[in-house]
């Protein structure tokens, strides 16, 4: 029996032969790995979709089977395709040769496009394996890191501070130079062990200065080096000691001689402005350097306003010290705009005379520098919103401040406000050239992103912010809450929260309203009442000048829980504070649009509709697209609050027609959030909410 199966079996496989069924398989898969590469790598040249070329891989594999069976029941010959049993086997041995060399050509145009892709990956793998090449460094590019305080004194570390941020500053002053802000390099601390040539990579500069300073009774020591962050070698360095009094001598001495080595042009303007002190008063310039050191961290703190108020008051003690001390002044200028006009915590026309009688104090002083201009332009912008008249401002102060960051910036968020979101992200990109390690920019990007809806892209800036500052609690909070706003997903910024009280739980109030928003969402009371603990006297919930107390929500929570006579007496309470703050800034739309809101929730109707529309017509979107956008687009929840569905759901649709995004606008808010929850089950209201849903939800799915 297995005899007569190994004759069959040779008999069988001499008929393939005999029948060139091999020669055909072998053709075959040939060209149908041919055909394969060129669907793979020529389709997607052509936008050729990627079906195409599935079926065409798919076409390949059921074809050989068939082209097979073929084989062994058809040949071809001179006079055509033929039944293999009408063939004569003379002729077929013509055609077989041909078949073979076809075969042979085939394969050895596969073995060839075989070849060059493998040489081709190889290339690439070996490009990969090379380090990335670095960015392409300015020949005169610097940057000044933190002097080391040698004195016993540790509150001598403003001092260092100070000599530090001067020399920087009159390094700055010289357009042929580019010199990184100080904010970026704030955190390369002189205590610290610096990696010179990677500081220098991350800051993109080709050179570092280093100094350090000893300050004991009336003499100062100073030494300073000049580092080639490319190789390490010390450029310069030099050793001052002298008398105290010739510690701004010395600053100017350290930039000059900094120019020459870097062989940058140096001005009769620009070096006059650097040969000029800041004061002859060592006392006023503690008082001035500490002062500044607060307002540079202010930003993005849970602290900001304390902080501000702080550096008012050193800046006071400064210029009472020394009345024509000018860069106090500036920075006493902007310090009350901030309070003003960024955060609108005191909105007051005390604060705003307050402002603009440091810019007067400044203009007599030295009417024609540019810090008096960028002073104006602040104060235009923060205090009278001009924007126009502070486009001009900065225009000017730019001709002498070639490498000040703050121009950019500030140009940044008056375009910001003028609905041209574009442009203005395009300024703060070039303020972080200047400021490559400033996350405040960056978060302000990230913000310019949410403002338009691309959440995407701004969870991308704050991870850049994070690898500059990875336990930057407030950013690691926004980035959190970025995903609840897109996505209506609570777990990111909860796993947020949860890292913050386990490593560092007295930093929670950075992060206590959103622990707090996202206790809402989720209708979790208890977690919302540990929140509220956590808050302390900072608000409950803040978008830009729209400020929640922490009583407010406390109302809040109380509603959710059906405890109305708690609600009342927190919404009770939250009126008084929010009534005084109206009083004491009567045309402030957002101070208005907060107590209608509250007048709301205490169920007097009239009224709240009256404070919502009045603060519209105090904060037109026309004057200031953000502040604008956020009245109109809280006055919806007033007017759902006040049982008015019909007005709230016409306010929401004008507030999602705005320029800028609300993030109580936002899919996350509008699903989870109590403010909405008299529209709940209104077929317009669900309909709007499923509309912001991102795109493969489960659902559907300042400045």
């Amino acid at each position: 029996m297995s005899i007569v199966w190994a004759v069959n079996a040779r008999t069988f496989f001499t008929e393939l032969k005999r029948r060139r069924v091999y020669s055909v398989a072998v053709a075959y898969v040939v060209v149908a790995w041919l055909l394969i590469q060129v669907a793979t790598q020529v389709f997607p040249f052509f936008n050729i979709p990627n079906w195409i070329v599935r079926l065409v891989v798919l076409l390949t594999i059921v074809g050989f089977p068939i082209a097979v069976v073929c084989a062994w029941a058809f040949e071809m010959t001179p006079e055509g395709i033929k039944l293999e049993g009408d063939v004569d086997r003379r002729i077929t041995r013509k055609t077989g040769r041909k078949l073979t060399a076809l075969i042979v050509i085939l394969a050895a145009i596969a073995a060839g496009v075989t070849v060059f892709r493998f040489l081709h990956s190889q290339q690439g793998i070996e490009a990969a394996k090379q380090p990335p090449l670095a960015v392409a460094i300015e020949s005169k590019s610097i940057a000044v890191l933190p002097f080391e305080n040698l004195s016993e004194q540790k509150a001598n570390a403003y001092f260092a501070d100070g000599m530090q941020d001067e020399i920087l500053i009159n390094l700055a002053r010289i357009a042929d130079l580019k010199v990184i802000s100080r904010t970026s390099v704030m955190q390369y601390k002189a205590d610290a062990q610096r990696n010179l040539r990677e500081i220098g990579q991350q800051l993109g500069v080709a050179f570092l200065l280093e100094g350090r300073v000893q300050r004991a009774a009336n003499r100062v020591r100073v030494n300073a080096q000049l580092i080639d962050s490319r190789n390490g070698a010390n450029v310069w360095a030099q050793t001052y000691d002298r008398d105290l009094a010739d510690v701004f001598a010395i600053q100017s001495e350290i930039a000059k001689a900094i120019a020459e080595q870097l062989q940058a042009k140096l001005s009769p303007n620009e070096k006059k402005a650097i040969e000029q002190p800041p004061t002859t008063d060592l006392a006023a310039f503690d008082l001035y350097s500490r002062a500044k050191s607060l307002l540079l961290k202010a930003a993005f703190s849970a602290t900001y306003d304390p902080d501000v108020r702080k550096a008012i008051e050193l800046l006071d003690e400064a210029v009472k010290r020394d009345p024509s001390f000018f860069d106090a002044y500036c920075q006493l200028a902007y310090a009350h705009e901030y309070l003003y006009g960024q955060t609108g915590s005191d909105h007051t026309p005390t604060r705003l005379a307050l402002a603009e009688a440091a810019v007067q104090a400044a203009t007599r002083l030295r009417p024609d520098a540019a810090e008096t201009h960028l002073a104006r332009a602040q104060y235009l912008y923060y205090g009278l919103r001009d924007y126009a008249g502070a486009l001009a401002q900065l225009e000017i102060a730019r001709r002498a401040l070639p490498n000040d960051p703050r121009l950019f910036e500030l140009t940044g968020y008056i375009l910001r406000r003028r609905g041209q979101q574009e442009e203005g992200l395009q300024n703060l990109q070039r303020a972080v050239e200047l400021d490559p390690r400033n996350f405040d920019i960056l978060q302000q990007i990230a913000l310019s992103y949410q403002f338009v809806g691309r959440y995407a892209d701004s969870i991308a800036a704050m991870d850049r912010a994070l690898a500059i500052v990875p336990d930057s609690v407030e950013t690691q909070d926004l980035r959190g809450l970025f995903y609840f706003f897109w996505k209506a997903d609570t777990r990111p910024p909860l796993q947020a929260i949860d890292a913050i009280l386990a490593q560092e739980p007295s930093a929670i109030a950075v992060a206590a309203d959103t622990w707090f928003l996202c206790a809402l969402a989720d209708r979790d009371p208890a977690t919302a009442e540990r929140a509220l603990v956590a808050v302390g006297d900072n608000a409950c919930w803040s978008e830009g000048v729209i400020r929640l107390s922490r009583s407010f929500g406390e109302g809040l929570l109380a509603r959710i829980t059906k405890d109305e006579a708690r609600a009342r007496t927190a919404f009770e309470a939250a009126r008084a504070q929010q009534e005084k703050i109206v009083q004491e800034q009567p045309d402030y739309g957002p101070a208005l649009c907060v107590l209608g809101l509250i007048d709301a929730a205490l169920g007097r109707k009239e009224l709240a509709l009256n404070e919502g529309r009045r603060a519209i017509a105090l904060t037109p979107v026309e004057k200031d697209v953000n502040n604008g956008s956020r009245v109109l687009q809280y006055f919806a929840i007033t007017a759902a609050w006040a049982g008015e569905k019909e007005l709230a759901l016409q306010q929401l649709e004008a507030g999602l027609r705005a320029p800028d995004a609300s993030q109580m606008l936002s899919y996350g808010a509008l699903k989870l959030l109590p403010f909405w929850d008299p529209l709940r089950g209104d077929p317009r209201f669900e309909q709007i909410v499923e509309s912001l849903a991102p795109k493969g939800n489960a659902a559907s799915s300042k400045k």
